[in-house]
Parts: structure tokens; C-alpha cells; sequence
């Protein structure tokens, strides 16, 4: 029997969109939220389904254990949560010292944002990176060896 087929719970949509989980024992919660628990490192294993009080009510350890019909909802509604562009390649920077602006190519287009500080260049596991803008948002560079020369040579000098 496969996995996808003992989960204990089923999750569906209400009319207004929001996501109802039923749990095993018929216990229905409404309007609840998945949350990954490693978005940057591991997007597809540990996800927690947390009511509105922030109270975890089902957990998925892969996502590909699932459903389909639960694999796709929990999918967009995780779409619709997260947003963390890829930058794929460094156009240009302002200059060298900080603040300083940035033009990028992202994997949801061409944009340009302030990077504040240094400290605001995080590395995320060995080859990845994830930068912080002036507004709060979240860029993510998943592979440093895959930038081209160009946004490498920019990057060394901020690192």
C-alpha cells in the first residue's frame, strides 16, 4: 500500500478559498496554513499544517508522500505564501561600498533593489546565499558556482 494512500487527512477548499484539513478522528479545522520547515534547504520534506491559533494539526514528511490532490493544494497555498525570487545573474551594482543598488535578473524577471549592509548577504548552507533588501524582501542565490563570472566577481567583493 503506498504512502499516498495512508495520510491521515484530508484536506479540501472552501468556497472562500481557504484550506479545511479532517483530521483521521473527523475533527475539522478551517482556514489552515501549510508551513515548511526548511523552505531554502529541503522545500519538498517536513511540512506543518498549522491551524489560525499557529498549532500544528498534521505534519507531511515529504511532500511526494501525498496525494496528489493534497500535494497540489498544499502547493498553492504555498505560492501564494512564499515569495523569494532567484537571482540568477547580477546585472550591476551602484558601487562597492554599502548601501548600495542592485540591478538583477531573477527567475520572475529584471529588477533593481538597495542592499543596506553587508550583514544583509547571508549564506544558506554551503553554495547558496539569500540577500535582504531595504523593503524586507528575500532574494535567494541557490547555487553560487552556477552565476555566471561576472555576478561572482560582484559578489566577492561584498563577501
Amino acid at each position: 500500500m503506498s504512502t499516498a494512500s495512508m495520510t491521515p487527512f484530508t484536506l479540501t477548499r472552501n468556497p472562500f478559498g481557504h484550506l479545511i484539513l479532517t483530521d483521521a478522528a473527523g475533527q475539522t479545522f478551517d482556514k489552515v496554513a501549510p508551513i515548511r520547515a526548511f523552505p531554502i534547504l529541503d522545500p519538498e520534506v517536513g511540512i506543518a499544517i498549522v491551524a489560525t491559533d499557529g498549532q500544528e494539526v498534521a505534519w507531511i514528511d515529504k511532500l511526494s508522500d501525498v496525494s496528489p490532490a493534497i500535494r497540489q493544494l498544499v502547493e498553492e497555498e504555498l505560492a501564494t505564501r512564499e515569495f523569494m525570487p532567484q537571482i540568477t545573474r547580477i546585472v550591476n551594482v551602484s558601487t562597492f561600498a554599502t548601501p548600495s543598488t542592485w540591478e538583477v535578473e531573477t527567475d520572475r524577471g529584471a529588477t533593481s533593489f538597495v542592499l543596506r549592509g553587508e550583514e544583509d548577504l547571508r549564506r544558506i548552507g554551503a553554495d547558496s546565499l539569500l540577500v535582504s533588501d531595504t523593503h524586507g524582501v528575500h532574494f535567494l542565490i541557490r547555487e553560487l558556482a552556477q552565476l555566471d563570472k561576472h555576478s561572482r566577481r560582484i559578489l566577492d567583493r561584498f563577501l
